[in-house]
């Protein structure tokens, strides 16, 4: 694996693009890690996933628990690890549990501490020699280390808990594995306690790995919290090595994770807002063309999303989003997907997700693109501003 950062935005600016290269696949950064069930993501099959914008489509995120009462792992070896079972083999997989974990007392810490992770037949201690045989037979391009992450109202002993537990996976991981220390993301939590994500940090920073899982997000943390606890992360990490976050998914959690200098999203929002019927419409061609002489353009408003069950589209003949090349909007209308929604039939997730899996991949060459031209502070700003607008007037 390589990565490199190739752009920087200036004034003191965090916010960066990179180029990641694994095993002759180059991907450009700040980018969208696909969430996958079991390997694909939830309603796109290995041809839809073809039809996706390359090479952003070509990231996805696995993840390895959910393959414990599976196919035995040795069946996986044999068959040439998930590549070759999942007929992806020019596609970047990024293993990482990323369950809810909740650990468990341990009396013997060299070898019976270990994560409890939620399967079909109830919980299940997986401890890091069940975890690393897990990653030496699916064979994945990264891998993160089992992670101890805690909610932010988690107390100050409890934060400092999880990272000792974390550091000594990550140590028992990488001494499993040694020849894929080099593909180790190593994780980074510590609850909402700035001072024990600093440690985190630094002390994971040490430790043979080529980039960072930045975990512990989404379970609790306000805004500020969030921002402050980012940016403590990120100045502790060397700036040479890639940066992953989990969970966050809206749009402004991206542009605040690339403000801080994140270059990975692993988010399960596209699946969540498929599940729930909605399209993501934010006019994402308008960012791309209304950056003009420092000014963000965008007179059409930007309500994010729709909710396609609403009877309003039972009559709509317009497409999800005119200027969108995706096959959904270039085949159906709004109308078709509230009667597929309407009529329980599978085919409007399907539909569904290929619309919001391509919108969302262009959101992320906007934000590469702003970063380029150096713009993305004032990218970012517009952004937030114009859907603070959006949602003023939508409650008046």
């Amino acid at each position: 694996m390589r990565f490199a950062v190739t752009k920087v935005c200036g004034g003191g600016g965090k916010a960066r693009a990179g180029a990641l290269h694994v095993g002759g696949i180059g991907v450009e950064t700040p980018a969208l890690l696909l969430s996958t069930r079991k390997g694909l993501p939830a309603f796109v099959s290995c041809d839809l996933l073809a039809s996706l914008p390359l090479p952003d489509s070509l990231l996805l995120h696995i993840c390895p628990t959910h393959f414990i009462e599976g196919p035995p792992s040795k069946t996986i070896s044999n068959i040439g690890g998930l590549h070759h079972m999942l007929g992806l083999p020019n596609h970047i997989l990024v293993a990482a549990a990323g369950d809810s974990i909740e650990s468990l007392p341990s009396s013997d810490a060299t070898n019976k501490f270990g994560a409890s992770f939620e399967t079909p037949s109830g919980r299940r201690l997986v401890k890091p020699t069940d975890y690393v045989e897990l990653i030496s037979c699916m064979k994945p391009n990264l891998w993160a280390s089992l992670a101890d992450e805690v909610p932010a109202w988690s107390s100050e002993k409890r934060n400092k808990i999880s990272v000792d537990r974390t550091l000594r996976w990550l140590d028992e991981c990488i001494a499993l594995n040694k020849a894929s220390g080099m593909n180790t993301l190593g994780v980074v939590v510590g609850g909402s306690s700035i001072e024990q994500r600093k440690l985190c940090a630094t002390e994971v920073s040490k430790r043979n790995v080529s980039g960072f899982w930045i975990g512990g997000f989404g379970l609790g943390e306000n805004t500020e919290e969030r921002c402050s606890l980012l940016n403590a992360v990120t100045d502790c990490l060397p700036s040479d090595k890639l940066r992953l976050v989990s969970r966050l998914g809206l749009p402004e959690e991206v542009l605040e994770g690339v403000a801080a200098g994140v270059d990975l999203f692993d988010s399960t929002y596209i699946y969540q807002l498929t599940m729930g019927g909605f399209a993501l419409v934010f006019p994402v061609d308008t960012v791309e063309r209304g950056m003009q002489n420092g000014v963000f353009e965008s007179s059409s408003g930007d309500s994010t999303k729709i909710n396609l069950r609403a009877t309003v589209y039972r009559k709509d003949t317009s497409r999800l989003v005119d200027t969108c090349s995706c096959f959904t909007c270039q085949n159906h209308t709004r109308a078709y997907l509230n009667h597929l929604l309407n009529v329980h039939e599978m085919l409007a997730q399907i539909l569904l997700e290929i619309h919001n899996t391509h919108h969302y991949l262009r959101f992320f060459h906007s934000i590469r693109k702003a970063i380029k031209d150096g713009e993305f502070d004032i990218f970012r700003q517009q952004f937030i501003e114009s859907r603070r607008a959006h949602i003023a007037t939508a409650v008046l």
